[in-house]
């Protein structure tokens, strides 16, 4: 078996709107742990590797995750994230705490973190690999 390939990049950027209108406060994420799956384009059946560290700064939540070259959808997903290809990164969730927006979504203030996914449209914009390898 071969070794996990690192990767790491924010899976959610804090204080702007993403493409639903809803914007994820700082500190939405407390608590959160690494224990979650990293999953291929939000698909519980196709597991790409595993969440090794998550971290909430001032930013958003950043991620550093391992994915495995011994499957197919991680060998593919990291073939095409090298070849730039693929760079999104998302985020399943159960909303614990929000509140609307005038004018449609809403302000998540707390939120349980379900799964971390590599995505070819992320839904925040700025949701991005930074590093592979």
């Amino acid at each position: 078996m071969d070794a996990l390939v690192r990767i790491s990049g924010y899976v959610s950027r804090f204080d702007s709107v993403d493409r639903g209108g809803d914007i994820v406060r700082r500190a939405a994420f407390l608590g959160a742990r690494a224990d979650v799956p990293l999953l291929w384009q939000h698909d519980p059946a196709r597991p790409i590797g595993r969440v090794l560290s998550l971290t909430e700064d001032g930013v958003g939540l950043k991620m550093l995750a391992g994915v495995s070259p011994d499957c197919r959808d991680g060998e593919d997903a990291l073939a095409l994230m090298r070849s730039g290809a693929v760079d999104g990164l998302s985020f399943g969730y159960r909303v614990k705490s929000a509140r609307p927006r005038p004018g449609g979504g809403r302000e998540l203030l707390k939120l349980e973190l379900i799964e971390c996914s590599v995505v070819t449209l992320p839904m925040h914009g700025e949701a991005r690999v930074s590093a592979v390898g």
